[in-house]
This record gives C-alpha cells, sequence and structure tokens, in this order.
C-alpha cells in the first residue's frame, strides 16, 4: 500500500540550487563562522534505561546523554571539539600559540610502524568509539537479535562492513566455504548442486545495493523510544555486492518458463529461514553474492553464500544461503504469513508487504549531538527507495512549514544510499529539522501522522515517515515527533 502525497509549496526565497549560491549564501549567513559539533554518545542506555524510554519516561534520557558524553569525550576523534559538560565553558589559551604546532609531536621525531604491522588493516584507535551496538533488552537472547549500524560517524554511501548492521534469527556462522553446498531444484529441468568453485568461476556482477531491514524504525511507530539515528534507523547499510544473477543459475538450471512464478530461498542457520520472491523480481535484479566491498562476506553478513533483493526487505536477503526452489505459487511461510507482516487499525495483517518505500533520515546534526556554537553548520543526511532512484530531497529547519531542496551528492543510482546536505545558519532558536524524499516514481516519503492514518500505530513494520530532530537553544538535539 503507497501512501502518495501532495508536495507542499516551498519558498522560493530559500531556494539554493546551485554550487555559487550555496557558496553565497554561505557567506551571508555566517558572520560567526563555522560551528562545531559534538558527536553523539554510543553504547550508553542499560535495559532499565531502555525500559524507561519505552515506558515514556524520557526525562531520564537526558540524564544518561549527559553521563555519557563526559564518559565517551576522551575517545573522540581529534577533528571534533572535546568539551567538558558545560559547552559553554571557555577552553583555556596558551599566550605562546597552539602548541600542537608549536612543539614537535613524536611522530614527527621517530620512526613509525613498518609495512604489514597489521596483515588486515584496522580503523585508527581514536576512532573505535564508532561501532554497531546492540539495544539491550531489545530482544530475549543475542542470537536473535540486532546491532545497529552507526549512521551518525558515516561518509558517503558506503557501508563498512564491519560496521553493517546485524539482524539474526538463531545467531550466526563462520561456515567452511570448501563444505557449503546451494542447490536449484523445483520445476527445473535440470536440479544442480553448486559448490562455491563453481560459482565464483560463473559470469559476475558487481552492484551497491542498500538494505534495510523491515523493522527499521519500528520502535517509534507509537512514541519516542530511542534517542540516537543509530537506533531509530540503524538497521540499515549500502554495500558493494559481488555474485551471480539469479537469471543466469536459472537459465542454467532450465527453470519451468510457463508454470515457474515464485522462488522459495532457504537459509543454512537454524532458524530454518525462508522466504518467497516472485520470479518477475527474481529475474530483474536479484543475484546470489560471494563477496560485499571488495572482500568475501563477513560470516555475520551471510558467509560464503547470501541472497541480494535490491529494494526488498533485509529478511528476504537470506543468508548462508544453500537452496532455491522454484514453484508455482506463494510458499506461505512463517516468516512471511506469522512474522514480517503490517498489522492494520482494523486488526488485519497485510502480508508480502516486501517493498521498502522511499525514505530518508538527517545524520547530522541528529539526536544525541549538540551544536556547540552559532554559525554555518552544513546538514546531511541519506535516502533510499526500493523502487529506484532518489530525485530529490527537502530540508526544513521548522518542522515542515518551510522546505528548501538539498543537494544530492554523486553517484545517484537505484535502489541505494543517496546522500544529501544543504547549508544552514544556526542562530541559537529552537529549530526543528526534517528530510523529505521524493523517488523517480513521483512517490513523496510521508509525514508522521498521515502514515498513522492509514497504517495505524501499533506495526512494527515499514515505517518510512519523516524523522524530526529538534534543536534546543543551548545546541542540544533530541528526538521528537510532529504531526
Amino acid at each position: 500500500m503507497r501512501i502518495d502525497v501532495p508536495l507542499e509549496e516551498r519558498s522560493l526565497a530559500n531556494e539554493v540550487t546551485d554550487a555559487d549560491g550555496i557558496a553565497a549564501r554561505n557567506a551571508a549567513l555566517s558572520p560567526m563562522g563555522l560551528g562545531r559539533l559534538r558527536r553523539a554518545p554510543e553504547g550508553f542506555l542499560n535495559a532499565s534505561q531502555i525500559a524507561d524510554v519505552q515506558a515514556g519516561r524520557r526525562g531520564l534520557l537526558r540524564h544518561a546523554l549527559l553521563s555519557a558524553a563526559g564518559l565517551t569525550s576522551l575517545s573522540l576523534n581529534s577533528s571534533f571539539a572535546r568539551p567538558s559538560l558545560d559547552a559553554k565553558a571557555v577552553p583555556t589559551v596558551d599566550p605562546r600559540g597552539d602548541p600542537n604546532i608549536l612543539e614537535m609531536p613524536e611522530h614527527t621525531k621517530s620512526l613509525g610502524q613498518p609495512v604489514a604491522a597489521r596483515g588486515y588493516g584496522m580503523p585508527s584507535i581514536w576512532e573505535n568509539n564508532l561501532q554497531r551496538r546492540e539495544s539491550p533488552g531489545l530482544t530475549r537472547v543475542g542470537a536473535a537479535g540486532v546491532s545497529f549500524c552507526p549512521l551518525q560517524g558515516l561518509f558517503g554511501i558506503i557501508t563498512p562492513s564491519g560496521l553493517h548492521f546485524e539482524r539474526h534469527h538463531h545467531g550466526w556462522w563462520d561456515i567452511d566455504p570448501r563444505k557449503h553446498r546451494f542447490m536449484i531444484n523445483g520445476l527445473v529441468k535440470n536440479p544442480k548442486v553448486y559448490t562455491m568453485d563453481d560459482l565464483m568461476r560463473l559470469p559476475s556482477v558487481s552492484r551497491i545495493h542498500f538494505i534495510e531491514c523491515g523493522a527499521n524504525t519500528g520502535m517509534e511507530w507509537g512514541n519516542v523510544a530511542v534517542p540516537t539515528v543509530q537506533y531509530t534507523h540503524g538497521m540499515l547499510s549500502c554495500c558493494e555486492f559481488t555474485g551471480v544473477l539469479l537469471s543466469t543459475l536459472l537459465d542454467d538450471c532450465g527453470y519451468d518458463k510457463m508454470n515457474g512464478k515464485y522462488l522459495l530461498a532457504e537459509g543454512a542457520d537454524g532458524s530454518g529461514m525462508t522466504r518467497t520472491i516472485s520470479i518477475d523480481r527474481a529475474l530483474d535484479d536479484c543475484f546470489v553474492a560471494y563477496a560485499m566491498n571488495g572482500e568475501m562476506l563477513r560470516p555475520e553478513n551471510g558467509y560464503p553464500l547470501r541472497l541480494v533483493v535490491p529494494g526488498v526487505q533485509g529478511v528476504s536477503w537470506v543468508k548462508w544461503l544453500r537452496r532455491i526452489e522454484v514453484g508455482d505459487m506463494p510458499y506461505a511461510t512463517k516468516d512471511e504469513t506469522l512474522h514480517y507482516v503490517d498489522l492494520m487499525p482494523d486488526g488485519i495483517q497485510r502480508q508480502y508487504t516486501s517493498i521498502q518505500e522511499c525514505k530518508s533520515v538527517i545524520t547530522s546534526p541528529s539526536a544525541g549531538q549538540m551544536l556547540l556554537d552559532r554559525g554555518y553548520y552544513n546538514i546531511t543526511g541519506l535516502a533510499w527507495s526500493g523502487r529506484g532512484k532518489v530525485k530529490r530531497v527537502d530540508v526544513s529547519t521548522d518542522g515542515g512549514k518551510n522546505w528548501r531542496t538539498a543537494k544530492l551528492e554523486t553517484p545517484i543510482l537505484s535502489k541505494c544510499f543517496t546522500r544529501f546536505s544543504i547549508s544552514w545558519n544556526f542562530d541559537g532558536k529552537p529549530s526543528l529539522l526534517q528530510s523529505r524524499a521524493i523517488d523517480a516514481t513521483g512517490y513523496v516519503q510521508p509525514r508522521l501522522n498521515q502514515l498513522r492514518e492509514v497504517r495505524g500505530s501499533r506495526s512494527i513494520y515499514h515505517n518510512n515517515a519523516i524523522q524530526t530532530w529538534r534543536i534546543a537553544s543551548d545546541g542540544e538535539v533530541s528526538n521528537v515527533h510532529l504531526g
């Protein structure tokens, strides 16, 4: 069910459409110079605090944020401000000048690490706070849990393999690729079993696509539930995947073009994960992937083989893929009839609603961060659509009363992240940041109340509503709900 929302009139006086105009506007609006941003603290909510937030006791959230800011400030990247809890405290100034310039650092005076000191490169120790995190209390056991991607700390559109979100139903395994087998059977002339060597000898494709769990932003259906973009939108990643087109494999097995209407994809983990996919979608752009971001898949992302179903919720991207069966009707498996269904206001549950509709979110400034100065800031975020390319993203700083068109960074690819950005001057007045994406089909990302009018507020899946971040006069950014 698509929710098509008409675009409101935008103020042409606020429109910025070219680089020269942006530069001129930056100069005009930023007499106070560049603003500094304090990063959002990570990994600071325990089970009790999660329960408090879910119960609506959000007054405790500010205390948790402030406590975490003090605990994590020493591990922040040196390119960001490291303030005390009093954001307005005046830093001590050395009258001689900046010691980081005047004094020769150790790394300039001594020999560094040799080549291949690490056989596999790792992030800097100064970046070790940027990790995927789980939300305590969200699931009963970690083997059937979620880890959230730290969207607030990423650049561009590619998610590093080590930060790709996780969603498991029965835990992950590191499977021996020499023993892994992939079968295609059902309505085919020649059922086949492939080894990994067989698959990697076939013609391959490499494509960049986003993957989003159907439950992403699901905790926000009813009330404000979690404090940062990592937890509101972090069941989301975008990578380059490499593998073999399903169309190639189905042709190789001689699938029944008359009666073969659906595929059943089956994973090798203990959950018995199985998903139905239409043959039309399978032949369009689906493939079985063995590599991600230029290297073999990570174990927690399905090594040695997973299904890639661009634009469709992540549960259909079956990990540890071992079998595809061609059939003549939907398979009605447990994870598409009882789970991953949309609960409507009348109590009816919609099934097979797999497409991830057009969506966007501002990642900076975002909740948990703090604007330490008045002045110029670069608002940036991500937009994506399961139906193709993102056509436009509008940004509002007043809760949707006025909109400006953001710049879309290249590349702009189908069913892929699109990075957007726009300049903004924070003058100390409370603000409400929102982004609204429009895809190539003309679909407009809905406001929260528009989505609830159709879908109610008791659902879990496919929440693609506009997200609002509130910036207080002191620069603190928080998660709020607007209609």
